[in-house]
């Protein structure tokens, strides 16, 4: 997905000036983040808009902001909002979420966020501001989100396991409980590799959910081809 543009069914994304490419983690934020009836949105570090298109083609009476802090990210993230169909019902706003205010809460807020707080760091300073925690910490982005969210509504993120227990365990010291949890894995038995997870102030019983991206023939899975449909091309 290293293109500089990447079309899906219903919108076309155009990432050469963004530091983080279309992912497969983004894809799969935008397929399964939900909430009930939702109709104020939030994406915190939008990048190239990816995941605020889906969520914009996914849930069509919803108002869909997006925030992101890379000035050159950002402009491209309007542009590709701007083409597509869903263009009236989103905003895109250039800026630190440290610094963000709303009117109203969101019923559904989602980020793939950077997690790399020590990992050496690249010379592109674009994909290390996407990559690395020093402009987001977890504390940060989880004391906004918990300030920004409306009661009983979720906050939805992708990471690697490592870095979804910590996140978690800052997440339940602020009265965000998880309620939803999913697994990525390339193949039935193999690792895995991200999880995606919902936040709320409620508390349910969670049940864990795992998405396979092949199965052992090296096709799609049936769990990732059901996500991905109506949405990638070919499916």
């Amino acid at each position: 997905m290293g293109n500089s543009w990447f079309r899906f069914q219903q919108f076309t994304v155009h990432q050469d000036r963004s530091g983080m490419k279309i992912s497969t983690d983004a894809v799969m934020l935008g397929a399964l983040a939900t909430a009930t009836s939702p109709r104020r949105i939030l994406d915190i570090g939008t990048g190239t808009g990816v995941i605020a298109l889906m969520l914009a083609q996914r849930f069509p009476n919803a108002q869909i902001e997006a925030i992101e802090i890379d000035e050159q990210a950002a402009e491209q993230a309007a542009e590709n909002i701007s083409a597509s169909p869903f263009a009236s019902r989103m905003n895109l706003i250039h800026g630190r979420l440290q610094d963000f205010t709303s009117a109203a809460p969101y019923d559904l807020i989602v980020s793939n966020p950077p997690y790399f707080p020590d990992h050496l760091k690249a010379k592109d300073a674009q994909r290390n501001t996407a990559l690395h925690t020093d402009e987001l910490s977890f504390l940060d982005l989880i004391s906004k989100a918990g300030e920004l969210l409306q009661t009983g509504g979720g906050f939805w993120v992708i990471l690697p396991p490592r870095q979804m227990l910590e996140f978690s365990a800052i997440s339940e010291n602020m009265g965000l409980n998880m309620v939803e949890k999913f697994t990525l894995q390339d193949k039935p038995g193999k690792r895995v590799q991200r999880e995606i997870c919902a936040f709320s102030s409620v508390n349910q019983a969670m049940e864990v959910r795992p998405i396979f991206i092949k199965d052992e023939d090296g096709n799609p899975h049936s769990s990732y081809a059901a996500l991905v449909k109506g949405f990638l091309l070919d499916y």
